[in-house]
């Protein structure tokens, strides 16, 4: 099973293609909807703690190294949380026929 949001790599012809091929069983998802991704949450949370970061990185290996930093310091119990609200966002979506919800 896949899940999967509505980035333009994932509708690719080829990503399609690969995944029919593979025989896997993709969820439909409401376009747009990055309050029902918990990873989406998690690299919000990332981009704020490099941001304010002093002095902020400087190049393309700074920031590889900032992001390596900051992302073993998000507690666990966060990313815990996030996947915990999935059913929660998931069925308010729901309620809401695939329209916004408050999160």
């Amino acid at each position: 099973m896949v899940w999967q949001d509505n980035a333009c790599p994932h509708d690719a012809r080829v990503t399609q293609d690969f995944l029919r091929d593979q025989r896997f069983n993709v969820l439909p998802w409401p376009a747009y909807s990055p309050d029902l991704s918990p990873i989406k949450h998690l690299w919000d949370q990332l981009g704020r703690c490099v941001a304010n970061r002093t002095p902020a990185p400087q190049n393309r290996q700074e920031l590889v190294t900032a992001l390596e930093e900051e992302w073993v310091n998000i507690p666990q119990d966060n990313i815990r949380r996030l996947v915990r609200s999935m059913r929660r966002c998931i069925t308010a979506c729901m309620n809401a026929n695939v329209g916004h919800i408050p999160y």
